[in-house]
């Protein structure tokens, strides 16, 4: 990274860490609505490689990967934050969704099929599985959904506020561990997709690879599983448990 003057090679270290700001993109766009464009995440994820790059000294003891990765995901998701990412009709379809599967779990107290889920929606399996791709783009914590009511986006209520942070807010609330509780009780291949994806950083398509199934079922299958997430930890402000 550094010249012999001691100084970080600016030049070099952006064709170094150029692959990491494409893992990082391609990582981040496989949950995000086909509006998105990976060129679009990889251009600020460049910015955000530059920023760490002029920071980076100011920063005693940081390795210098971990602390750029910080910094791409960080203007990338700053880029987000000033766009429509999921559109209002996916959202509504997505709490629909949610509802039905915590109507779903509160009468039979186990995970619904899928099945189960789309006859709750009174629509055919097929109409569900393509709502949940529409859904694509859906967070697993919408912290202000669980104290009101509305259509107004997570992302909108909080794009001027650049240090809103739901999920440390989460955590904050002790729910940590009503997070993993509800992970650990996930169907197996629910949480064996969640486990490639968010703790081996596989995008989609290798997760695709590894499960036999197409790059669209496993965004399906993400999709689903993240709505059952959604529905404990609603079920955990409703019931004040933490």
């Amino acid at each position: 990274m550094y010249n012999a003057a001691g100084v970080i090679d600016k030049k070099q270290s952006l064709a170094e860490f150029a692959p990491l700001v494409k893992r990082i993109a391609n990582h981040m766009i496989a949950k995000l609505p086909p509006s998105v464009e990976v060129d679009d995440m990889i251009q600020v994820g460049m910015i955000g490689l530059m920023d760490a790059l002029s920071r980076y000294e100011e920063t005693a003891g940081a390795q210098f990967e971990t602390y750029a990765a910080q910094r791409i995901r960080g203007a990338m998701l700053d880029e987000l934050r000033q766009m429509d990412w999921l559109p209002r009709g996916a959202r509504k379809s997505m709490r629909q969704i949610d509802a039905a599967v915590h109507a779903l779990q509160q009468r039979s107290g186990r995970a619904p099929t899928e099945a189960e889920i789309a006859s709750e929606l009174k629509v055919p399996v097929a109409e569900y599985q393509q709502m949940l791709l529409e859904g694509r783009g859906t967070q697993l914590i919408h912290y202000e959904d669980f104290l009101e009511d509305g259509d107004d986006d997570f992302l909108e209520r909080n794009c001027a506020d650049s240090s809103a942070d739901p999920l440390a807010s989460l955590l904050d609330d002790n729910l940590r561990e009503v997070l993993i509780d509800a992970i650990a009780n996930l169907p197996e291949r629910e949480k064996t997709l969640m486990g490639l994806y968010y703790e081996q950083e596989l995008n989609f398509k290798e997760i695709g690879a590894v499960l036999g199934v197409s790059e669209s079922r496993v965004c399906q299958i993400h999709n689903q599983a993240v709505s059952r997430l959604r529905v404990k930890l609603k079920e955990c402000a409703w019931t004040s448990i933490a």
